[in-house]
């Protein structure tokens, strides 16, 4: 029996209500001697991890950087070596398009090139305003390559969705991106005899986009990756029999929270509009995904202060959430993104559940007391080092929604 046999067969009804809080990028390296989560001054998450349980989770193994896809599935339950969804499903399905059975969506960045080179693979994060005028701007002038159509789809800050539809489409491509800077414009190769005309039309696309924003620097061509169709996998309903939710502002994890069988409530931009939206839906559903873009953002920027100031900003909303008491709260990151690194690692991730049933039933501690939650404490916590996947299991024992296996 596999895992997904095996959750459906044990699930129970419960009341007990779950909430996961994902601060994207939570984990670090040290800077001076703390990480961004040790630097921050955070009283309340301080408190709740002397009420909890401690650990520290691998996305996907020891040594593997994680992208936010592949993490988030492991966080909700699913090996992620199963399921290799591309991102570019994820962000088609957050900006709301209806994805058909001939389609093929990428995700991609507005990018800087200069004299030949991609010097910023993210434009400078141009504001979501000025990416909807771009997208405004191409739309009638790309329609259509070969006799494939051609859609774009504003995202957030620097990113767009592609959909390309048409007979024949594979998502068997390489990623048309350097991945690093300054280099020259990578262009997306077939993996197989079936991807070539695939491959053609994608690169036609990037020389049409670049020809028609010459003039728009920093915002001047584009990287392409992520290519993906429909795929198809059990929702959290099946697997769980969870009635769950999504408060999510970015679109790929909007994306990434439907494909899974989450309702994606409406919500604010703001960490206070977020929780609001928590508090206002909580006698709604069984499970809430709650996810904070901006540590990973700052991470990737090499902003250790902002990166800081995001983390402190939650914990002053922590106690809005802990006034909802839920029966599970667990408090993690998808993965890794130290500022030292300016990327997502293969760091383990900070992890804290508090629940109902406790390993460990101690005493609460004096404020002078109180362990400071960030990874030093993690890595010694109850937990020890576990895959991220079974975090959702965890949750799941923890409100009595699994009944015994076996005899």
């Amino acid at each position: 029996m596999d895992r997904e046999k095996l959750f459906k067969k044990l699930s129970i009804e419960s009341d007990a209500k779950m909430v996961l809080v994902v601060l994207d990028g939570l984990g670090g390296l040290p800077v001076k001697g703390r990480t961004e989560l040790e630097t921050a001054v955070t009283p309340h998450l301080d408190w709740l991890a002397a009420e909890s349980e401690l650990g520290q989770t691998l996305s996907i193994g020891y040594g593997i950087t994680p992208g936010s896809g592949p993490a988030h599935l492991a966080l909700f339950g699913y090996d992620p070596l199963r399921y290799d969804i591309g991102r570019g499903i994820l962000e088609a399905l957050g900006v709301g398009v209806q994805v058909g059975p001939h389609d093929l969506a990428v995700r991609g960045n507005f990018a800087s090139l200069k004299e030949g080179l991609v010097v910023d693979r993210r434009a400078g994060r141009i504001s979501s305003e000025q990416n909807r005028k771009i997208i405004e701007y191409l739309t009638p002038r790309i329609r259509s390559i070969e006799d494939v159509a051609v859609s774009l789809y504003a995202g957030e800050e620097h990113r767009f969705v592609l959909v390309l539809t048409g007979a024949g489409l594979s998502a068997d491509l390489s990623d048309a991106d350097p991945e690093a800077v300054p280099q020259p414009i990578r262009y997306a190769e077939a993996k197989n005899d079936g991807a070539t005309k695939t491959a053609r039309v994608v690169n036609a696309f990037i020389d049409r986009l670049n020809a028609e924003l010459k003039d728009f620097f920093p915002a001047n061509t584009c990287l392409l990756r992520g290519y993906a169709t429909l795929p198809v996998i059990p929702s959290l309903s099946e697997m769980f029999g969870l009635r769950s939710a999504a408060i999510a502002v970015y679109p790929m994890y909007r994306g990434l929270a439907q494909l899974v069988g989450m309702e994606v409530l409406p919500c604010g931009r703001t960490i206070e509009e977020q929780v609001a939206a928590l508090k206002e839906n909580f006698s709604r559903f069984d499970f809430f995904f709650m996810h904070v873009k901006k540590t990973d953002s700052y991470g990737e920027d090499g902003l250790f202060e902002k990166k800081v100031a995001v983390v402190e900003e939650f914990d002053t909303w922590l106690p809005a959430i802990l006034e909802l008491t839920p029966a599970v709260l667990a408090i993690t990151g998808d993965h890794s993104t130290p500022t030292r690194m300016k990327a997502h690692s293969w760091h383990p991730n900070p992890f804290l559940l508090k629940a109902q049933f406790q390993r460990i039933a101690a005493p609460p501690l004096a404020a002078s007391a109180v362990p400071k939650f960030g990874e030093s404490s993690c890595v010694r916590g109850v937990w020890g080092t576990f895959p991220a996947m079974e975090i959702l299991p965890l949750m799941m024992a923890n409100a009595g929604r699994f009944k015994k296996y076996g005899a």
